[in-house]
C-alpha cells in the first residue's frame, strides 16, 4: 500500500491526483500551475543541491558570475584565500540587488542603492560615512552580511545548496557519483569551460525539459531522427532507424532521480566503422575510441583518476547521456569526425525556472584542460553545433517543449496525463560493476519514473 501524501492545492487536488504512483501517470496540469510552481520553488529549488557554475569560470581571486537558485539571483565569488563562496544578491538593507553585473572581477561589491559594501566571502563591510554608522546601531555588522549558501566543488563544478543541515552532496549524488567521476573526475587538472555559457528562455516549464534529462530515450529514436538522416549519427537513417543500436544498453538511476544512458562503445563504433572491438584489451578499445574529449596522451591519467573497474566500463560501455535532479542534463556525445579532428561533445544543460510559463536554458561547454588548443577548438565546434543556441539536437528540443506547454493550460488537455508505464524493472546485469538501480536492454520509462519518484518525494515533504 502506497502512502498518501497530505499536500492539496486549493482546489482540492492532492499531490497523489498529479503524480499517480499506482498508474505510473501524471496529470498534464504540472506544467502549468502556479500553485504548485510556488511550491516547487520552496520544496525543492530551496531545498536541493542546484549546479550553478564551474571553478574554470572564475579562476582568480575577486572574480564572480551571477546566476540562478531557482528564482533566487546569487553571486558565486573565489576569495583571497581560494575558497568558493555563494551569497544571496539581495542587500539586507532594502532588497536591491548587490551585484548588477553578470561576471566580473570585484574585491568588494557595493550596493548602488544605499552604498552597503560586502567583501567576496558575503560578509558585511560597512556602509558610507562610517562615524555615522549608516547601518544602524541595533545589529553588529557580523549580523549584516548577505546570507549565505552551502557549497561544494565536484570535478569543477560549483553546486549549492540552502539547505544548510540537509542531505551532504555526497548523499546527494548517491550511487551516481561512480558513474560521474568517469565523466568528471577522470583527468588530473579535470574540465575547463569553453567561453561563457549559451543562455536563451524558452516558452515552458521547467519539468518539460527537466524530466527529459531523466534519460529519456524514446524521443532521441523519433525527434532526433534528423541526426541519422544527416549523416552525423554515421550510418543511414534507415539501418539506425530499424534496428535502433542507440537505443540498447543499460539505464543506470538511483532514488535521487539521478540517471545515465551507459551505451556499448563497440555499437557506438560500428556506426562509423567496420573495424572490430573483438579480442581487444580496454587500452587497445580506449586508444581506438577514446571517451568524447579524452586524446591518446591523456589515456593514461584515466588509469591514474579512476579504478580499474571504472576505466572499463569507459573502454566498453561508458555513460554518454542522462541527468541529475532537478534541472541537469548531461551529454557527453560520441560522434567521430571524418576529417580527423577530435571527436565529440562535452556539454551540460540546466534549466531554470523563470516563473510557471519560461524556462532559461544554459549551456555549459567543456573541454579536458590539459588537451592541446586545437583539440579544443574542435570539440567547441563540435559542441555547438550539437547543443545549445544553434546546436541540432536543441533545434528538436526547442520545438516540442513550447507545444507541450500549450497543451498544459488548455481546459480539456490539462487533464490528460504523461505515461510512464513502459517499464523494464530493475535487473542487475552479469559481471555488472557499479551500483544503482539497472534497467539493461531496450530502454524504457523506468529512469524518467524515477525522476518523478524524487520529484514526489521532495514536494510530499513539507
Amino acid at each position: 500500500m502506497l502512502q498518501k501524501a497530505t499536500f492539496t492545492l486549493s482546489d482540492g487536488a492532492t499531490l497523489d491526483d498529479l503524480v499517480m504512483r499506482d498508474s505510473y501517470e501524471v496529470a498534464l496540469r504540472v506544467m502549468s500551475d502556479e500553485e504548485l510552481y510556488k511550491l516547487e520553488m520552496e520544496r525543492i529549488f530551496a531545498k536541493t543541491w542546484l549546479l550553478l557554475a564551474h571553478d574554470t569560470e572564475i579562476p582568480n581571486a575577486g572574480d564572480f558570475v551571477v546566476r540562478d537558485m531557482g528564482e533566487d539571483q546569487v553571486i558565486v565569488t573565489r576569495d583571497r584565500s581560494d575558497a568558493i563562496h555563494v551569497s544571496l544578491n539581495v542587500c539586507p538593507h532594502r532588497g536591491m540587488k548587490v551585484c548588477t553585473a553578470e561576471a566580473g572581477n570585484a574585491h568588494a561589491h557595493r550596493c548602488i542603492y544605499h552604498g552597503w559594501a560586502f567583501r567576496p566571502d558575503g560578509s558585511f563591510i560597512g556602509a558610507p560615512v562610517e562615524k555615522e554608522q549608516m547601518h544602524g546601531n541595533v545589529l553588529g555588522k557580523d549580523k549584516l552580511g548577505l546570507k549565505k549558501a552551502r557549497v561544494e566543488v565536484y570535478g569543477g563544478l560549483i553546486f549549492a545548496t540552502w539547505d544548510i543541515e540537509g542531505p551532504s552532496f555526497d548523499e546527494y549524488l548517491g550511487d551516481m557519483k561512480y558513474y560521474l567521476d568517469q565523466l568528471f573526475c577522470r583527468t588530473d587538472a579535470g574540465l575547463e569551460m569553453l567561453g561563457p555559457p549559451q543562455r536563451f528562455v524558452l516558452p515552458c516549464n521547467w519539468k518539460i525539459p527537466g524530466e527529459q534529462s531523466g534519460s529519456d530515450g524514446f524521443h532521441t529514436l523519433t525527434l532526433h531522427r534528423s541526426l541519422m538522416e544527416g549523416g552525423v549519427m554515421g550510418g543511414t537513417a534507415e539501418s539506425i532507424y530499424d534496428n535502433a543500436p542507440g537505443m540498447y544498453g543499460v539505464d543506470v538511476s538511483c532514488e535521487q532521480g539521478h540517471s545515465l544512458r551507459c551505451l556499448e562503445a563497440a555499437q557506438t563504433f560500428k556506426m562509423f566503422s567496420d573495424i572490430s572491438f573483438e579480442g581487444k584489451t580496454v587500452e587497445e578499445r580506449l586508444h581506438m575510441l577514446p571517451p568524447p574529449g579524452i586524446t591518446e596522451n591523456l589515456i593514461p591519467q584515466l588509469f591514474k583518476n579512476l579504478s580499474a573497474d571504472q576505466v572499463e566500463q569507459l573502454a566498453t560501455i561508458p555513460p554518454q547521456v542522462g541527468g541529475l535532479f532537478p534541472n541537469i542534463l548531461v551529454a557527453f556525445i560520441f560522434a567521430p569526425r571524418t576529417d580527423g579532428g577530435s571527436s565529440g561533445a562535452l556539454a551540460l544543460h540546466t534549466y531554470v525556472p523563470r516563473g510557471p510559463n519560461h524556462v532559461e536554458f544554459i549551456n555549459f561547454i567543456f573541454a579536458e584542460k590539459d588537451a592541446p588548443e586545437q583539440v579544443k577548438r574542435d570539440m567547441l565546434q563540435n559542441s555547438i553545433q550539437q547543443t545549445g543556441t544553434s546546436g541540432i539536437i536543441e533545434q528538436d528540443d526547442a520545438d516540442t517543449w513550447p507545444q507541450i506547454m500549450r497543451n498544459a493550460r488548455g481546459v480539456v488537455s490539462k487533464d490528460q496525463t504523461l505515461k510512464y508505464q513502459a517499464l523494464h524493472g530493475h535487473e542487475r546485469p552479469e559481471g555488472w560493476k557499479g551500483e544503482g538501480l539497472l534497467y539493461p536492454g531496450f530502454t524504457k520509462d523506468d529512469t524518467q519514473w524515477n525522476w518523478w519518484m524524487a520529484y514526489y518525494n521532495l514536494m510530499a515533504d513539507a
